[in-house]
């Protein structure tokens, strides 16, 4: 029988998932921030990840996104944006890398957009829908329910938020703090479920079958 995640319902009667503050997200300018924000990245060797696009409204109308690239620490986060043309060598190197684990929620189509935008291959990708739906949870989890499911909080994410222009020059508050914990609930989530890194469903490489004897315990 196929685990099921805690509901809409249940979820909203949850005390609220701690996030991180303004001031632990760094929206990087200058080459040298970007040189900076690469050598954290790569040094923590794994981090939550996302991306955000600027949404489409028309039918037919193609987004050119990602337009904002998240990677989440443990205490911090960092938000690269794609149009700043100083950071794109350090994002490249570290979209491409297999040794920064990036892990997240609905990752495959992250990957194509990626290509097509920059032409680079996406390495060293850990989707949590594949951990869970190997433990016998539905395919499709996301950060919400995961959220829910592990530390029994609430995980708050504004429609309103998600559709605004992720392809503006500078960011609001409002858009940093949401795509800076979006990648942060991911790291959150995985390291919760203590799975060794072997075992990591490495998108690409090692997907093992589902197997419910050799899965996580959350009981």
């Amino acid at each position: 029988m196929k685990k099921t995640a805690p509901t809409k319902e249940e979820i909203a009667l949850m005390e609220p998932f701690t996030g991180l503050t303004l001031e632990r997200v760094q929206v990087p300018v200058t080459q040298d921030e970007f040189a900076a924000a690469a050598a954290a990245i790569k040094a923590a060797g794994m981090v939550g990840f996302d991306t955000e696009s600027k949404p489409t409204f028309s039918v037919g109308e193609v987004s050119d996104g990602p337009h904002v690239v998240q990677f989440a620490l443990h205490d911090s986060a960092y938000l690269f944006q794609v149009h700043r043309t100083e950071g794109l060598p350090f994002l490249v190197e570290l979209l491409q890398s297999d040794e920064v684990i990036k892990v997240g929620f609905g990752l495959k189509s992250d990957s194509g957009h990626i290509f097509k935008k920059l032409g680079v291959k996406f390495g060293g990708v850990v989707d949590l829908n594949v951990v869970f739906s190997m433990d016998g949870y539905r395919k499709e989890m996301g950060a919400r329910a995961a959220v829910g499911l592990i530390f029994k909080q609430r995980f708050a994410k504004s429609k309103k938020i998600t559709t605004t222009d992720w392809s503006q020059r500078e960011l609001t508050p409002q858009q940093i703090l949401y795509a800076a914990n979006d990648a942060y609930a991911a790291l959150k989530v995985l390291k919760a479920l203590n799975l060794p890194r072997a075992d990591l469903p490495i998108m690409g490489q090692n997907q093992p079958a589902q197997n419910p004897d050799n899965a996580f315990l959350l009981e």
